[in-house]
């Protein structure tokens, strides 16, 4: 007998199949060099600016982050594509946030080019904006629609569900932990910054997600070979992709609980990949990620119990009972660890 989750587990493997391959296919990123994309006048902060200002432009058109996602994806494929002049960053910007409405917004949500130039506040004509559109569209083969990291998150967050049905209850429900919308708002703030734009939208979520699992859950690490295995992405960029989210994150408020530190020994788990053992690269725990731990536990020290592990992950009080895993109590807080699988 199958149990009900195969199907589903099958099913999300071959979404995150597809998606990896249209990453694999069409993702771009511009080249940074001296604080400038190579080859233009246009700099980092620039960049950032733009990509800032998409962002207000969709809290005003009140568009789902998906539709975010894309057109920043769309605006960093044809920065890398041609050589872009500063004074057209905007009307770029603008055009790609259109394209990335049209594909992923309802009909009602839609608004007209002429909307977006009155709302927007760009000193660019609709005539100017219709020209971009077909710019984009040639110089993209027409070919838009690529998997972003908010795309990506979903999946993770469905593949991380649905493969561990035993997760233990959670004990308390003071607010909402570690779910999709908080990875999102996170990789949305990480999206303006260039050094993370140099990385896949699969290698950040992965690195957004794991951080948090970090925090939250004592196994993360079996959690993290998992992904890392399904995701196919290599071990050294999510290393270096997660290190520089921490930092970028770092200034921000967290109300993270404390949670019980578990030592893991990963020398033969990690074999194969010593970077990922907990003494190597990726189990050194970064000074901004050390000081948002330490911060959460002040915040925290008069709590009287710890959340369970994963439970945190979830903003749900319940966990199915029978959803094809073992019975109840015949697991341990923390299941034995798997190798990394290069």
């Amino acid at each position: 007998m199958k149990y009900p989750e195969s199907a589903e587990c099958r099913r999300l493997a071959a979404l995150l199949e597809d998606a990896l391959a249209r990453e694999r296919r069409l993702w771009k990123a511009p080249v940074f060099k001296n604080h400038r994309i190579q080859g233009t006048d246009i700099s980092s902060f620039q960049h950032q600016d733009a990509i800032l200002w998409m962002d207000e432009l969709s809290q005003l058109f009140k568009f789902c982050p998906e539709t975010f996602a894309l057109g920043v994806s769309i605006f960093n494929r044809l920065l890398a594509s041609v050589k872009a002049q500063q004074k057209y960053l905007r009307c770029i910007a603008i055009t790609s946030l259109i394209l990335a409405e049209k594909i992923n917004e309802e009909d009602e949500v839609i608004a007209s080019v002429k909307d977006f130039v009155n709302q927007s506040g760009c000193n660019f004509s609709t005539a100017e904006i219709v020209r971009m559109e077909r710019i984009i569209l040639d110089k993209l083969h027409w070919d838009l629609n690529t998997a972003t990291a908010i795309d990506f998150i979903h999946i993770f967050h469905a593949l991380v569900t649905s493969g561990q049905p035993r997760l233990p209850q959670r004990r308390h429900q003071r607010e909402p932990f570690f779910h999709t919308a908080l990875w999102i708002r996170q990789v949305q703030h990480c999206m303006a910054c260039h050094q993370l734009s140099q990385f896949k939208g699969s290698t950040l979520a992965l690195a957004i997600i794991t951080l948090e699992l970090e925090r939250a859950a004592p196994d993360w690490f079996s959690v993290f070979t998992d992904l890392l295995k399904k995701a196919q992405v290599e071990s050294v960029e999510l290393i270096r992709c997660k290190e520089t989210a921490d930092e970028l994150l770092s200034g921000q408020e967290l109300t993270f609980p404390p949670n019980a530190l578990y030592i893991f020994d990963g020398g033969s788990v990690a074999r194969g990949h010593p970077e990922l053992a907990p003494g190597g690269a990726w189990g050194r725990v970064s000074h901004a990620g050390r000081r948002r731990r330490s911060q959460a536990q002040r915040k925290e020290k008069d709590a009287a119990e710890y959340y369970d592990g994963f439970g945190c992950l979830y903003d749900q009080g319940v966990v199915p009972a029978d959803i094809g895993g073992d019975p109840p109590g015949s697991y341990t807080p923390c299941p034995p660890l798997q190798p990394p699988v290069s």
